[in-house]
């Protein structure tokens, strides 16, 4: 028995062995970093003295816009998800990061190579010839060390943050468009009680008018009457301005040119809904950001593991067959066929502490991506405290507002009485109108920034979306909470 022979039969023992040893994995286990979460909300509803009524279902469905019952705004929103640049960029990336996760799957996998040739020579002093070659070539690294599968969990963690990121961009555009679309409608308002106003003032200069010209009035009383005037025409253009921003911004945002877009003046539904303050701890698996920072903490993890599997050898597996033959008829030929298995072992012996130096990187990129999410999770309970003290704060200035509203016009029609009646000089009236309009304006400016905070409340929350992998695994049923049969 030759050597060659002699050596055969242990290339199968070796192939089991290094199957046998595919199933290690030098990676450390991952878990999700600690968060101390707080009991309750220090801002809760009840604790600001306000109680929001219960939300309707699109919530949890994540069309949290359609809390507003505003059917202008449904159909922007609808239109944001579809046309809006930023979620159709974030879906792209959420798309590649699938893609980069099945191409990392594939490397688990035997790469299969088929090559195939076919010849013919002569000459002048030289017969023609053919010659045909056929090779089947198998290329397979197994996964002894877990380094293939750690690559495919970090790209696996990474494609479900860029998922979370979709969701991210997704709730940020639904956002902006909403505090836009309310900021817009609040300036309709705004128009429209300056509009009112200037009526009323141009009916109080022509009064003033004809009582100086009567001579009961002073030249001066005209001229404070024409400059508030004239004020308010310069506030109201200023107004027109920031709403036509609104405008532009919203359009923007539904993926059109400013110059094609245009939204008509509507009636402005004021309503602020309520919004569910959940546990604190469930904001972990709401919110975007969160989730995203967490996946990253996951891919980092397997980072580790792939930086370690460096210190143990690397197997390779080859086999092939070939065959070659003078005529295409003859390369399938059993005379003509040649086989051929392999395996390869590698080890690293020196490298100056390489592998050391990788190993302590991908350690201190895990903690930083461990605090990175520590760091999201305490801004997110920070951004949901704020939004709760701020609707309640809100909830209760809009009702001194609309008191200090309706006491400022009730004052600004007696002085406006008293004037006529020559009791009275027109400054006090002028002070009287001044203070009435900004009344009216601080009362609309006081409910548009219920309604977005709101907003902002809704998106500190997560906009009703779930991370579905963060999600509490099912606890065990007991065998003795088990029914008999």
């Amino acid at each position: 028995m030759t050597a060659a022979t002699r050596s055969f039969p242990r290339l199968p023992l070796a192939l089991a062995l290094a199957a046998l040893l595919a199933g290690c994995a030098v990676g450390p286990a991952y878990e999700r970093p600690p968060v101390a979460a707080p009991a309750a909300w220090k801002s809760a509803p009840a604790a600001a003295g306000w109680q929001p009524a219960a939300p309707a279902d699109a919530f949890d469905r994540g069309e949290w816009w359609k809390l507003f019952g505003d059917a202008t705004l449904d159909d922007l929103a609808a239109r944001v998800q579809i046309s809006n640049q930023n979620i159709a960029a974030a879906v792209a990336n959420y798309a590649q990061a699938q893609a980069l996760v099945r191409g990392q799957r594939a490397a688990l996998f035997p790469q299969v190579t088929l090559d195939g040739s076919a010849r013919r020579t002569g000459g002048r002093d030289i017969s023609a010839a053919t010659a045909s070659a056929a090779a089947l070539g198998v290329d397979w690294q197994p996964d002894v060390w877990g380094r293939l599968r750690q690559a495919v969990d970090s790209a696996q963690a990474n494609a479900q943050a860029s998922e979370a990121d979709l969701a991210a961009a997704r709730l940020s555009a639904v956002g902006d468009l909403a505090t836009n679309y309310f900021s817009l409608r609040e300036a309709d308002a705004e128009l429209q009680i300056l509009d009112d106003t200037l009526e009323g003032y141009l009916r109080s200069l022509q009064i003033t008018r004809n009582r100086y010209a009567a001579s009961i009035a002073a030249q001066s009383d005209v001229l404070q009457a024409e400059t508030l005037y004239s004020n308010t025409q310069a506030e109201r253009a200023a107004l027109k301005r920031n709403r036509d921003a609104l405008e532009h911004a919203i359009a923007v945002l539904v993926g059109v040119a400013p110059a094609d877009f245009s939204l008509p003046v509507a009636q402005w539904k004021m309503t602020v809904p309520g919004v569910p303050a959940e546990l604190p701890s469930t904001l972990l698996e709401r919110r975007p950001d969160i989730a995203a920072a967490e996946r990253q903490v996951a891919a980092a993890n397997a980072q580790i593991g792939i930086a370690r599997s460096a210190y143990y050898p690397n197997f390779s597996l080859s086999g092939g067959i070939s065959t070659s033959a003078s005529r295409i008829g003859d390369l399938f030929n059993a005379s003509n066929t040649l086989w051929s298995l392999g395996l390869s072992v590698a080890q690293v012996v020196f490298d100056g502490g390489a592998i050391g130096a990788s190993v302590d990187a991908a350690k201190a990129g895990h903690e930083a991506t461990v605090a990175r999410y520590r760091q999201t999770v305490l801004a997110a309970f920070q951004s949901v405290e704020d939004q709760l003290t701020a609707g309640g704060s809100l909830a209760q200035q809009e009702d001194l507002r609309r008191q200090s509203s309706a006491a400022a016009d009730r004052t600004e029609q007696q002085f406006l009485n008293r004037y006529r009646a020559g009791t009275i000089d027109y400054t006090s009236v002028v002070v009287a109108q001044v203070s009435a309009l900004n009344s009216r304006r601080a009362l609309l400016q006081v409910q548009v920034n219920r309604q977005v905070a709101a907003i902002t409340l809704i998106q500190s929350l997560g906009g009703g979306w779930h991370a579905e992998w963060m999600a509490p695994a099912p606890q065990p049923v007991a065998a003795a909470a088990l029914p008999k049969s």
